[in-house]
């Protein structure tokens, strides 16, 4: 610590100038990180984390690294064990007791983002997104200096606990810094954010998503309350979850349709099995792209789009379990052709 760093502490104080004051001693709590003296920054941090002295807000009209995120009432079907957790995290914003910081990790299309909505919406909370795109730098240090910024904004939200500030794919500026491949201006972004959760304001609740954990910075992990895994989707819970996407659909699409059990046939034989994300846009695209008048036109378009071994072989059609019916509805043969058909392939 130089003398100016003293000098300015004594300044700042004196004129009543918080901000000014708490910016040198970022400052001081960063020189003393990179002289190898972690223990001391991370204190200085937590106290000034916990100081009681005031801090200017900042409202929504003044955000540079957040944008405002909307949200929607639609159903967010999960499995059970993953509902659990989210209504573990729910119950655990709502006790106020600092356990505020959250990673959701699992494929892409699992469903992390939308729970970030839906707990928002649950608990009446305005969600704010980083925009990474203002955080990163072609800059030798300026990554650094604007995730130190960031998080000042973050600290000086209005009403914090009113709102959830959503990290979305954080993989972006927290890789693993003992990766060799891995840039070190990238890694000296990790170790600023590492310090940002360290003085993250207790009020402010803060999730953040991965599709990369295994590269996820361990430091990283051990500075959130709660990791939850997406990857936990059962066949079973991907059917299950595929019928309600379907009902959700044809109740917009009224020219559709319903045959259940050769829908559900079609998501059994689904290969590879497709995630709620995935599995909601291919659903939504078949019946949206299906012919008018044809009402069934979408089961033929999904099993086609999702099913691997999908043909319009007959013969295979009924060896993979469909009745003639449901063989009529997938290839547009009448069902009297497809029963002579196969009835004279059984003769030979």
């Amino acid at each position: 610590m130089k003398k100016i760093n003293v000098i300015n502490l004594i300044k700042y104080h004196t004129e009543g100038n918080d901000a000014g004051f708490r910016s040198e001693a970022y400052k001081i709590a960063n020189e003393f990180d990179e002289l190898g003296d972690a223990q001391l920054s991370e204190y200085i941090m937590a106290l000034l984390s916990s100081s009681n002295t005031f801090v200017p807000q900042i409202h929504d009209n003044e955000l540079t690294f957040f944008n405002k995120v909307s949200y929607s009432n639609e159903p967010l079907p999960l499995p059970q064990s993953i509902q659990d957790d989210i209504i573990g995290i729910i119950n655990a914003i709502g006790h106020n007791v600092g356990v505020n910081k959250f990673l959701f990790q699992g494929s892409p299309g699992t469903g992390k983002t939308e729970s970030v909505k839906q707990i928002a919406r649950i608990l009446e909370r305005e969600l704010f997104s980083v925009e990474f795109s203002s955080v990163i730098d072609s800059k030798l240090g300026q990554t650094q200096k604007n995730i130190v910024s960031l998080f000042k904004e973050l600290n000086n939200f209005s009403n914090p606990d009113k709102i959830i500030v959503l990290f979305d794919e954080i993989d972006a500026i927290a890789l693993d810094r003992t990766n060799n491949n891995d840039l070190r201006e990238m890694g000296r972004a990790t170790s600023a954010i590492l310090k940002g959760f360290d003085s993250l304001n207790e009020r402010v609740v803060l999730v953040a998503t991965t599709n990369l954990f295994k590269y996820f910075d361990k430091a990283m992990v051990r500075r959130f309350d709660k990791v939850v895994d997406f990857d936990r989707y059962t066949k079973d819970d991907l059917c299950e979850i595929a019928e309600i996407l379907l009902n959700t659909f044809l109740t917009r699409f009224k020219f559709a349709g319903k045959n259940i059990n050769l829908f559900r046939k079609i998501i059994k034989r689904m290969n590879p099995m497709l995630y709620p994300g995935d599995l909601k846009n291919a659903i939504k695209s078949a019946i949206a792209f299906s012919k008018p008048g044809e009402q069934f036109d979408y089961l033929k378009r999904l099993y086609k789009s999702i099913c691997s071994d999908a043909t319009d072989d007959l013969r295979v059609l009924q060896s993979q379990g469909f009745t003639v019916r449901e063989i009529e509805l997938l290839t547009g043969i009448s069902k009297s052709q497809v029963s002579r058909e196969l009835k004279e392939e059984a003769d030979e």
